[in-house]
């Protein structure tokens, strides 16, 4: 397996236990009535590389599932992150 395809793989893995993470501190936060993570850090982490963590927190603990920024944002965020993946899969 190449380098970049190795460290690709650690750092989404990484960054979608965080992104799970946050998603379920963010429901229980929303449960207890507290200061919730701002949408934005849980879509930029999506983004950042959290895309598969943050599409099984959304399916596993039914929260952002109706935000249509979530509901569009985080799909599109694994799918891209798929996409590099597979470049780094691919190239020479």
């Amino acid at each position: 397996m190449p380098d970049a395809v190795r460290l690709l793989l650690i750092w989404y893995g990484a960054v979608s236990l965080l992104a799970f993470v946050l998603f379920a501190w963010d429901k229980l936060m929303a449960k207890l009535g507290r200061r919730r993570i701002p949408e934005a850090a849980l879509l930029g982490t999506a983004l950042g590389g959290g895309g598969l963590g943050s599409l099984l927190a959304m399916a596993l603990l039914r929260h952002k599932r109706r935000k249509p920024s979530f509901r569009l944002g985080v799909p599109a965020a694994l799918a891209l992150q798929a996409g590099l993946l597979l470049w780094a899969c691919l190239a020479p």
